[in-house]
């Protein structure tokens, strides 16, 4: 399955095709995946964020497999002008709206728009369905028992539904700035289409339980409807209250043989909206609605962030302490290793667990990289394991600076957000060596260093009995294998790896 099939089209203004087609596709889906960017802020604020970017993955009644996903830029669309079209989308009865933990995004998009005379904002979103609580219901339901709530990221729950890697490097982003990047576009769009996609698992996996989507119970324009259930939608009651006596009596009388046939035949605009919702919203659908659709509604509560006196406090008093951090980022002074300080003259570093990913680059590239102990370690862990190990630590945690008095020329904050940049950024701050004949020397898995002498295939087939799996391609070939001295992983030089030491020969810049 694949994310980025979707077309995508940045909406930066209302007389362009890209809007027409937005406003288009909206009249014309069923199924739509919401998510919004903004530029983040470390300290709390008296106002929300402004949201820069909203994105809308649609899903149209005509093609139950497509979707497109629109990007629309709000700091250049007037927000005048595109408040109604996304205040009926939201509010829709014929869009089923779905998002991750969304609410906290309408509360910035409302307060975005109220902002620039857009009263009163956004204040609600129905219907709505939050993938991770449907997630979290068709986990229990395979486990065959009532579990608590589980908290997974999108991110996971991407990769177990559709076994996809969701990276979720340019999350924290400056999403205000012009123009974004095409690695940003393409992460905004595959976090919004991905939804659509979780979604169509999930609903493929709900109808194998073997569930009946049109009984009497379910389905609300059923033929065998009685009349106390008929008023009781309000659709079809508002059809019924709307017309004359003579024809409305008709209405009732042909609920047994061909109720939705009369009713789309009697000429009122609430009756056609009816027809449109049986249109939009196919019987699974609207069962997983009724079953476990919500509504998101912002309360006064809502329109402003909350906060405390003591926060306020605490953050005035930690002002200077962080504005002191800002002005000793740079990296000062020789790091441990140098030979003048009775180092070994070996770059080693200890990449906190933020930045782990730029760990098995810096292996990739032959130098010594940690990570730290365990999965969630404290400031302190952290220190004595940089301390002890003689490494600089990398972090993109900027309160790690304030302790940087306990090992000095230890600490250093990495600024770039992607891997690639970070390794260069490494690179250039430290003056590292890189060379091709390092390229590939140490394990991307454990950080361990290679046996010296290769080992043939059947070596290699003894020493990974019960432990790895070597493809059968491999043993008519002349190929040689490396093993790990510390976790006796095996590598062997196959596509995998020259497209690895090409891709390190390109970011380094290796002639």
């Amino acid at each position: 399955m694949d994310l980025k099939s979707s077309p995508i089209h940045f909406v930066s203004s209302t007389e362009s095709p890209e809007f027409n087609h937005l406003n288009s596709s909206l009249t014309r889906s069923s199924l739509v995946g919401l998510d919004a960017e903004w530029k983040p802020v470390r300290t709390q604020q008296s106002t929300f964020p402004t949201v820069s970017l909203l994105q809308i993955a649609c899903r149209l009644i005509a093609d139950e497999t497509e979707s497109v996903v629109f990007l629309l830029d709000l700091s250049t669309l007037p927000l005048s002008s595109i408040y109604e079209l996304l205040k009926q989308m939201l509010e829709s009865p014929n869009i089923l709206k779905l998002g991750f933990r969304f609410k906290q995004d309408l509360k910035y998009l409302s307060s975005t728009f109220v902002s620039q005379g857009c009263e009163p904002g956004f204040e609600k979103v129905e219907p709505y369905l939050d993938i991770a609580s449907i997630y979290n219901v068709l986990q229990n339901k395979q486990k065959g028992r009532e579990l608590p709530k589980q908290s997974k990221s999108l991110a996971a729950i991407c990769k177990d539904v559709l076994g996809i890697s969701l990276s979720k490097e340019l999350q924290c982003s400056d999403w205000s700035c012009r123009p974004l990047s095409e690695e940003q576009i393409q992460y905004a769009a595959e976090d919004a289409n991905c939804l659509l996609k979780i979604f169509d698992v999930l609903r493929c996996k709900f109808c194998k339980e073997g569930n009946s989507f049109y009984d009497a119970e379910i389905h609300p324009y059923n033929v065998k409807l009685g009349l106390k259930l008929i008023m009781e939608e309000s659709d079809t009651c508002n059809v019924i209250m709307k017309t004359k006596f003579c024809n409305a009596l008709e209405i009732v009388q042909a609920t047994v043989t061909d109720f939705p046939k009369k009713v789309t035949t009697v000429q009122d605009s609430d009756s056609s909206r009816a027809s449109e919702s049986l249109k939009a919203i196919d019987g699974t659908v609207l069962h997983i609605i009724r079953r476990y659709g919500d509504k998101i509604v912002l309360k006064l509560s809502d329109r402003k962030p909350k906060g405390s006196k003591k926060k306020e406090k605490r953050q005035t008093s930690s002002y200077n302490k962080e504005k002191r951090s800002e002005n000793i980022d740079e990296y000062e002074g020789p790091p441990p290793w140098d030979m003048s300080l009775g180092g070994d003259g070996c770059p080693k570093f200890l990449c906190d667990v933020m930045i782990e990913g730029l760990a098995k680059h810096l292996r990739c590239v032959g130098i010594d990289a940690a990570v730290p102990y365990t999965k969630k370690p404290n400031t302190r862990d952290l220190i004595e394991q940089a301390d002890k190990e003689k490494r600089v630590l990398l972090t993109r945690d900027a309160k790690l600076l304030r302790h940087k008095y306990l090992i000095q020329n230890q600490i250093y904050l990495v600024k770039s957000l992607l891997k690639n940049d970070q390794l260069v950024e490494v690179i250039h701050t430290f003056q590292l060596n890189i060379s091709e004949d390092n390229l590939m020397s140490r394990c991307a898995k454990c950080n361990g260093r290679f046996i010296q002498r290769p080992l043939s295939t059947e070596e290699a087939i003894e020493v990974a009995k019960g432990f790895q799996v070597i493809p059968n391609c491999l043993f008519n070939k002349n190929v040689e294998f490396w093993q790990c001295k510390d976790c006796n992983q095996l590598y062997w030089e196959g596509t995998q790896y020259h497209n690895a030491v090409q891709k390190f020969i390109d970011v380094c810049k290796l002639n």
